[in-house]
């Protein structure tokens, strides 16, 4: 497994990715020896590094249009169409290079003959992959310790997750009332003598790691047995950190005080939020001065639409409880909630007007918030800031909800882009899952991550309401 973000990926994952840039060089390295022949490129400057330009605009274009996505990618029909988009925006995004670059054209043949080779080579390469993801090569293979909700959701996500790089080899309830008729007869004698045999049966499966969610916290842990396993060199991890690391986000209804404060993160250095802050201060003032056009439009579209004022103002609940004013363009009609009070957002809101689906759309009505990072009341990066009646609510009905206020709100952030907007205290409690592993593992490359993400969602659109 590798380390990255904070969360972990399977090595084979990224030779998967790896192996796909490799086919896409090697595509246009052999369209180029066909056309034009070796003598012809080795006297071309800077070959090699326009067949790299070539792959990572590739690469980035299948990357935005989900071909990384196994879970919207995966039948054979969608991955051609996907694969067709993501190469006819390759080619628009290298003409617009070439535009401005023409030292960088490396010859429309080779390009078209490049396509062609591509297209088969990278769909042999995603076949072989599927079925090494269906067959479970190099997966490794798990117990699950116990019978909880815990234990439940780790094995949906698993079951979800084609390329999570597990398999659950069996599950082991805590105790023998959990056993149902199916279990296999040695779980019986386990359960009923301390898990005593364990170590053994993990050997004989090839288990290269346990992961521990007892229904009950209070339940005796089979410290001996758990013990034998880690010596004998199987990792033995507790059932939320590995949720932690599986998901890329936390399982409040599950974890406890005592979770948190000894586990890893939560690293809040004045170094690091001076970094962040002072990158916030000069991107937001650089596009306050570079969106000033869009601005101005995006405000003679929503006067010209409706009556009211342009910009709309709430108050919402900043880093450590602080109440400040967050701008957006209006995109519902004058005085929405005079009659309804603070409601839910609604993805078919009646009240929100043309030209203000339009700004949601492509999230032009979050743009007055680069004021309020200019200010220091938001990040770029952060939870989304609520109102304090929707606040009052939630820190009563979902644990750990006031944690989101250690750090600054953000435009947008780790739950966003993850799992979109919310309208119930359902959704709310999802998105503090994601909220809470963003502030317990945040990093300037987890922004940046963030970043991307959010410009894919503003690409496609996925999310928004």
């Amino acid at each position: 497994m590798l380390r990255l973000f904070r969360q972990y990926y399977p090595i084979r994952n990224i030779f998967f990715f790896l192996g796909e840039g490799v086919f896409i060089y090697a595509s246009v390295w052999a369209a180029a020896m066909i056309t034009k022949g070796p003598a012809a490129l080795l006297a071309e400057p800077f070959f090699y590094a326009r067949l790299f330009l070539i792959t990572v605009v590739c690469q980035v274009c299948l990357y935005y249009n989900e071909l990384y996505d196994l879970t919207v990618a995966g039948g054979p029909k969608e991955l051609g169409v996907r694969l067709v988009q993501s190469l006819g925006a390759a080619g628009i995004f290298l003409a617009l290079i070439y535009l401005a670059f023409p030292a960088a054209v490396i010859g429309s043949v080779v390009f078209m003959a490049g396509t062609g080779i591509v297209v088969v080579l990278v769909a042999c390469w995603r076949f072989g992959y599927s079925l090494v993801l269906s067959r479970g090569l190099f997966n490794q293979r798990i117990i699950l310790l116990g019978s909880g909700e815990l234990v439940g959701r780790i094995r949906a996500e698993i079951d979800a997750r084609r390329d999570c790089g597990y398999t659950v080899a069996m599950e082991v309830p805590e105790s023998v009332e959990f056993l149902g008729p199916e279990r296999p007869a040695e779980l019986s004698l386990i359960c009923r003598h301390k898990f005593e045999g364990l170590c053994e049966m993990s050997r004989g499966l090839g288990i290269e790691k346990i992961v521990v969610g007892f229904r009950e916290k209070r339940s005796a842990l089979p410290m001996q047995e758990l013990l034998r396993c880690r010596v004998d060199g199987i990792e033995v991890i507790e059932g939320n950190s590995f949720y932690e690391m599986l998901t890329g986000k936390l399982l409040v209804e599950s974890i406890n005080p005592s979770w948190l404060i000894f586990s890893e993160g939560f690293q809040k250095s004045w170094m690091r939020r001076s970094l962040k802050r002072s990158i916030d201060l000069s991107l937001a003032a650089v596009l306050l001065v570079l969106l000033l056009p869009l601005f101005l439009l995006a405000a003679a579209a929503v006067r010209l639409d409706s009556p009211g004022p342009v910009f709309y103002s709430q108050q919402r609940v900043g880093e450590r409880r602080r109440i400040y004013r967050m701008h957006k363009f209006r995109s519902m009609v004058q005085d929405a909630e005079k009659l309804s009070g603070p409601i839910w957002a609604d993805p078919d809101d009646p009240r929100t007007t043309r030209v203000g689906r339009f700004l949601r759309r492509f999230r032009v009505d979050e743009l007055p918030q680069l004021w309020n990072v200019l200010k220091g009341e938001m990040s770029f990066v952060g939870p989304r800031p609520e109102r304090e009646a929707f606040v009052q609510e939630l820190e009563r009905l979902v644990p750990f909800y006031r944690e989101r206020f250690s750090v600054k709100p953000g435009i947008t952030g780790w739950a966003q882009v993850n799992y979109g907007y919310g309208a119930s205290v359902r959704d709310a409690v999802e998105k503090l899952n994601y909220d809470l592993f963003y502030i317990k593992n945040m990093t300037l490359l987890m922004d940046l991550l963030v970043m991307l993400r959010t410009i894919k969602i503003l690409i496609f659109g996925y999310g928004v309401r």
